[in-house]
């Protein structure tokens, strides 16, 4: 792995590693924007990727989370679409498309990205989770995402090495909240203080803290 900020020094091996998705394991092969312009232009819309790129991540910024209690099976994915539906027309709006969001297009941009070709294993990646596999320590995944996240990490060859994936729609709370860390240390058979969390956002660092979690912060270029 990259090298890290805030490991913490005088701390007992731990049992277990929480890892961030996005950014910490993963990563897109290509722009938001790329892609959104790409398939608005499939569905006869015209808008810039540059310009997408250019307000998406405030759009997603300000979104409420991606989190819906009680939701499980058809309803939970409606709402992740829907989720997303919306974030997607205000980035599009944003980026100066006039036309009403076509809901074919808010579909085939939400299955395009389930698709793997669409991601990367940082290349550090597959070679740590090994090694960690190899010492005994158990593996989770902890990701602000939606249900599509356990087919990618299938489909990239990361499931064989991890144990729970615990995603925040399903969860019904996203990071910084401590509860979907603390689902996945339940799943896990997991104390807070047999387990460090590895990530890379802000949102790591405060969930994993909330959650009586030492936080390993990685920095990406």
């Amino acid at each position: 792995m990259p090298p890290a900020q805030g490991t913490p020094p005088a701390l007992p091996r731990p049992e277990g590693l929480l890892l961030d998705a996005m950014g910490t394991l993963i990563g897109l092969r290509q722009s938001v924007g790329h892609t959104y312009a790409a398939l608005a232009a499939e569905h006869g819309l015209s808008v810039g990727a540059a310009a997408i790129d250019a307000v998406f991540p405030r759009i997603h910024r300000q979104a409420p989370p991606l989190a819906f209690p009680g939701l499980d099976g058809a309803a939970l994915e409606a709402a992740e679409r829907q989720w997303w539906a919306e974030r997607i027309a205000a980035a599009l709006a944003a980026a100066g498309l006039e036309e009403p969001l076509p809901p074919a297009l808010a579909d085939a941009l939400f299955d395009r990205f389930a698709q793997a070709d669409l991601w990367r294993v940082y290349d550090d990646v597959g070679e740590a989770l090994k090694r960690w596999h190899r010492r005994g320590l158990r593996l989770a995944v902890v990701s602000n995402f939606d249900g599509r996240l356990i087919g990618l990490l299938r489909d990239l060859g990361l499931a064989d090495w991890i144990s729970v994936v615990v995603v925040s729609s399903a969860a019904g709370a996203a990071k910084p909240d401590p509860a979907p860390f603390a689902q996945a240390l339940a799943q896990l058979g997991l104390s807070p203080g047999q387990a460090w969390h590895v990530g890379d956002s802000p949102e790591d660092e405060l969930g994993a803290r909330a959650a009586g979690l030492p936080c390993v912060r990685i920095r990406r270029t």
